[in-house]
């Protein structure tokens, strides 16, 4: 049987500390938020590779010919609507050649259930492993029906990455989905009533598109 504990991983690299000091604050403005969100996604994208298989590839240096290594894994790119768009462009400086697939959810306010309302993925899996990207794992409602949907599509590695998570989140994850890996900047201590991570840092979207207030 799986650990799901193997399956969840929270960084505790001191940059990533320092950004997310930086994040939670109430004060941080929606460009600088945004920064923040870029930078802090580069890193957990640094991680989430760190398994991906790679093949050789024969180059030749100013000095000599050699074996080297390139990514030998098909990346799919899958941003939740709209706060994972935030995270795109800095993973795509780690994969430049990676596919970006979106999927857009929202969380009904009275429900707290995911609904979806946007799907351009192909007919078929057209690569080797997903990272679906969204700041904040609340309820785990919207991952969850995000990691559904890939595997309907035919995916088979799929990983998930968080800025923040809360334990009922993970949970919710790791009872439909325990084969998923989970990688985070922070496991918080729960939700509020209203379904909002706490200590967290209010609404993702909101925070960096500025359209709202941060709870």
């Amino acid at each position: 049987m799986t650990n799901p504990n193997a399956r969840f991983h929270v960084s505790s690299h001191p940059a990533v500390l320092h950004k997310l000091a930086i994040l939670r604050d109430e004060d941080t403005e929606p460009k600088k938020f945004r920064e923040v969100v870029r930078e802090l996604s580069w890193l957990l994208g640094y991680e989430a590779l760190a398994d991906a298989r790679v093949r050789p590839r024969s180059i030749t240096t100013p000095m000599e010919s050699m074996e080297a290594s390139e990514l030998g894994e098909r990346i799919g790119l899958i941003p939740i609507l709209r706060a994972g768009l935030g995270m795109v462009d800095a993973m795509l400086e780690l994969m430049p050649t990676a596919q970006v697939w979106h999927l857009g959810l929202f969380r009904d306010e009275r429900t707290l259930r995911p609904v979806e309302y946007y799907n351009k993925l192909p007919d078929s899996a057209t690569v080797d492993l997903c990272l679906i990207l969204d700041p904040m794992l609340a309820t785990g409602g919207s991952a969850t029906a995000a990691i559904d949907v890939l595997k309907r599509w035919g995916a088979v590695r799929i990983k998930l990455v968080n800025l923040i998570a809360a334990p009922e989140g993970v949970a919710a994850v790791q009872a439909a989905h325990p084969d998923v890996e989970i990688l985070c900047a922070a496991l918080d201590r729960g939700l509020n009533a209203r379904g909002y991570i706490m200590p967290g840092l209010g609404d993702a979207g909101d925070r960096q598109f500025g359209t709202g207030h941060s709870d």
